[in-house]
């Protein structure tokens, strides 16, 4: 990975984006002696957090859906859940 300050960063922002579309590697930002900020693409930007995001949504509305089933579950007996399953009607 690359650093570059954030003087250089200012000055320069063209080259610095043209040499992250190339290697396609995050630049670290820093300002002083402390890593501020870091550059990545918009590819890997979408992988790793726009991605991710929508993982853990999913994951969320399959735990919400599984434990109202279950909720729903509870209040019927067991032989009427079985005759459910099975496609029997009342």
């Amino acid at each position: 990975m690359k650093t570059v300050n954030a003087l250089k960063i200012r000055n320069n922002l063209g080259e610095i984006l043209d040499t992250l579309a190339k290697t396609k590697e995050p630049i670290l930002i820093s300002k002083g002696r402390e890593i501020r900020a870091v550059l990545i693409t918009p590819e890997q930007f979408k992988r790793r957090f726009l991605d991710f995001q929508a993982e853990e949504r999913k994951k969320e509305l399959f735990d919400t859906i599984k434990s109202n089933r279950l909720k729903t579950m509870e209040e019927k007996d067991s032989l009427t859940i079985l005759r459910e399953l099975r496609g029997y009607t009342k």
